[in-house]
């Protein structure tokens, strides 16, 4: 806990980091947190699953006060499950300072949070949509907003929120503190910083090895007649602990969820198409090792911290390095091992040959 006292945390958040046995702080909060308790801006890259979400809400919760009536803080995420999981890491925190958070995603009922925006709320995690939703009813002022978080930065660009991003911004004081977090910080993510930040410090994180070095890959080179019959090999020869298995398409998660079900295989699916309450009952049973196989999208998967994922499966090859770096990074956590296998059929090759020279490292080939 030494180097967490050095960082100015107070005892009661201490003593909430100590009761989830959370002793040493990963870099990037080692680099974040006195950075942003003493007022910067910042610019952070770090892979998922290198401590993001305490990086910004340990500083952030230490600069925010039960005695002020209005919305201190806000984090803006691109998907429901991201803001779902740093609402439970907030609730954690609740016990250092008992600050009122309110979730406000799709798919979550609206007159609920409007209810609850009747009381006095001082954080707010949101999507993107329904803030603005929010804002445009006039059911959430930003007035007072002391600081800003954008998370997945990078991912919200993708999913092409820019505008959203830009009309949210519009609604904030500014004088406020911003804190940019992203997996990775390309053009598209500085312009959108730089042109919405004071003097902003840059925190970058050396990516591959955080996520490589705990990591066996193995390479199956199939065909796509082939696929289906090679992964249920695989599965039977390794019968992971926990694994999640990546489709490109919602309809490809569809097909391979029912092949599997068939085969007796305890599976179940993720994606954007699935209700929102279902995807949370299905995350629930996964962690709880009731679903042994997550079938899911990118955009489904990302940022889902699950402890004991140990295997990953590509079975549709990913587009480029980033994304495999990102769908592989799910296992091989917390100083644990992972094993992933990628599937990759001769009409692959050119997006293979990329990966490997992205993350510097030729993949061993299985036969």
């Amino acid at each position: 806990m030494i180097k967490f006292k050095k960082l100015g945390l107070s005892d009661n958040i201490l003593n909430v980091l100590k009761t989830q046995r959370i002793s040493e702080p990963t870099p990037i909060q080692e680099q974040s947190i006195t950075l942003i308790n003493n007022g910067n801006d910042i610019i952070a890259e770090s892979q998922t699953g290198t401590g993001k979400t305490l990086a910004f809400l340990l500083p952030m919760f230490e600069n925010m006060s039960p005695a002020v009536n209005t919305i201190q803080g806000l984090i803006v995420t691109p998907t429901r499950e991201l803001a779902i999981q740093i609402t439970q890491e907030a609730v954690k925190l609740k016990k250092a300072k008992d600050l009122n958070i309110l979730a406000a995603y799709g798919g979550k009922d609206i007159k609920s949070q409007l209810k609850k925006l009747k009381g006095n709320i001082h954080l707010v995690i949101a999507t993107p949509g329904r803030l603005l939703d929010h804002l445009n009813r006039k059911t959430i002022n930003l007035n007072n907003l002391k600081t800003l978080v954008l998370d997945e930065a990078d991912q919200m660009l993708l999913m092409g929120f820019k505008n959203e991003v830009r009309s949210i911004i519009s609604h904030t004081p500014k004088n406020r503190q911003t804190l940019c977090f992203s997996a990775t910080i390309n053009s598209e993510v500085k312009k959108l910083a730089y042109k919405n930040m004071r003097d902003p410090k840059l925190v970058i994180i050396e990516k591959e090895e955080i996520t490589l070095k705990n990591i066996k890959q193995v390479l199956i080179e199939t065909t796509d007649r082939r696929k289906q019959e090679d992964l249920c090999k695989i599965l039977d020869e390794e019968n992971p602990f926990m694994a999640i298995i990546f489709c490109r398409t919602k309809r490809r998660v569809d097909k391979l969820e029912e092949a599997l079900h068939q085969k007796g295989y305890n599976c179940e699916k993720l994606h954007g198409g699935i209700t929102q309450s279902k995807r949370e009952r299905i995350m629930k049973s996964f962690k709880k090792l009731e679903i042994q196989y997550l079938i899911a999208t990118d955009v489904a998967a990302r940022g889902l911290d699950i402890t004991g994922v140990t295997h990953v499966f590509n079975y549709d090859i990913p587009e480029n390095a980033e994304s495999y770096i990102h769908r592989i990074g799910r296992t091989g956590r917390a100083g644990e091992k992972g094993s992933t296998f990628l599937f990759a059929a001769p009409k692959d090759e050119h997006t293979l040959n990329l990966i490997e020279k992205g993350i510097k490292f030729k993949i061993p080939r299985k036969y």
